[in-house]
């Protein structure tokens, strides 16, 4: 029998450490208004104490209660993230700190598409009928790797987590359709590369070893890159779901800046009135700013059951993808 999915549970997680835009221009030269006018970015929250593992399991915990569900009832968690605890994945850590001791757990890596790629890979397990219940969660710490004296950087991004429940459905599919791309030739424009130097094993081998280093963006390019591509992107999985912007209740892209959210909405004809943006408070959490985003609104009474929701992540790798949902069971 063929199965749906139906998203029925969502939650957040951030620091309660703010560092806002007059506290910024006090570590780099910048002002509250060269930030604001070019971003729409007002402050972000910073992990202090907080591990990733722990935002993303706290998102967990509250996406899990919002839908009426115990951890025991978790056969999957996803983990979307590009700043993990261990570099061999944190998604077994945040099984074990929420007790979904049932639940097989692993790791997504897809920078600011990386919700999306994780909601669709869900869908894939759930429709197949493998699994009932997965936790969808996208988290970033990204301050780990902001080199906080370029302020072209440093600006813009905060840590956080969102997470959603995704159901198996006998009867209806909430997931009306999705698109996804990637293109390694752009990766130069957003990357967090490894460093590493020559080190002589004592014989004629060599290794590389080292680290990673800082973010690099060329910003003019991603910018460029956002708004061809994730209108079309968004209109491709709007036509496989047989759906025109006409249809959509709401649009939560990635909240990256608000000149390309601005943008992508006026090149789909969609009305402000219809798009989500939290990324004053929050900035670019990357993975998080979707789900983040969308537990905000579905709290604050803004996103009801029913709603079509149109949702599209881009970045790093590079990579960019639109899923859209109705919201609720």
């Amino acid at each position: 029998m063929k199965r749906g999915v139906t998203i029925i549970g969502s939650g957040s997680a951030t620091s309660p450490q703010v560092l806002g835009n007059n506290n910024l221009s006090k570590i780099v030269e910048t002002s509250d208004d060269w930030i604001t006018s070019r971003t729409g970015i007002k402050k972000r929250h910073l992990a202090d104490t907080q591990s990733l593992s722990d935002l993303a399991s706290e998102a967990a915990q509250k996406a899990i209660v919002d839908a009426g569900l115990t951890p025991d009832d978790i056969d999957l968690i996803i983990l979307a993230t590009s700043t993990p605890d261990d570099l061999f994945g944190s998604a077994s850590k945040v099984q074990h700190q929420i007790g979904a001791t049932k639940a097989v757990a692993f790791d997504l890596t897809a920078a600011c598409s990386g919700f999306v790629f994780a909601l669709v890979t869900a869908s894939q397990f759930l429709r197949n009928g493998v699994y009932q219940n997965i936790v969808v969660i996208g988290a970033d710490c990204l301050s780990r790797w902001v080199d906080w004296s370029d302020r072209t950087t440093c600006v813009l991004f905060g840590d956080g987590a969102g997470a959603v429940v995704c159901q198996s459905n006998q009867e209806k599919d909430n997931l009306l359709g999705f698109q996804m791309h990637s293109n390694g030739e752009l990766n130069n424009c957003l990357n967090l590369a490894y460093q590493g130097e020559s080190k002589n094993l004592g014989t004629d081998k060599q290794i590389i070893q080292g680290g990673f280093g800082f973010i690099s963006m060329n910003g003019r390019e991603v910018y460029r890159f956002a708004v061809s591509k994730v209108p079309e992107v968004i209109e491709k999985a709007l036509y496989k779901a047989y759906l025109s912007t006409e249809d959509v209740d709401w649009l939560i892209l990635h909240q990256a800046n608000q000149r390309i959210l601005d943008a992508v909405a006026n090149r789909l004809k969609i009305s402000k009135d219809k798009v989500i943006s939290n990324l004053s408070e929050y900035g670019n959490t990357s993975a998080a700013s979707i789900p983040l985003a969308l537990d905000e609104a579905v709290k604050k009474g803004k996103i009801k059951a029913g709603d079509t929701i149109v949702t599209s992540g881009f970045g790093a790798g590079l990579t960019w993808g639109a899923a859209i949902f109705k919201w609720g069971n």
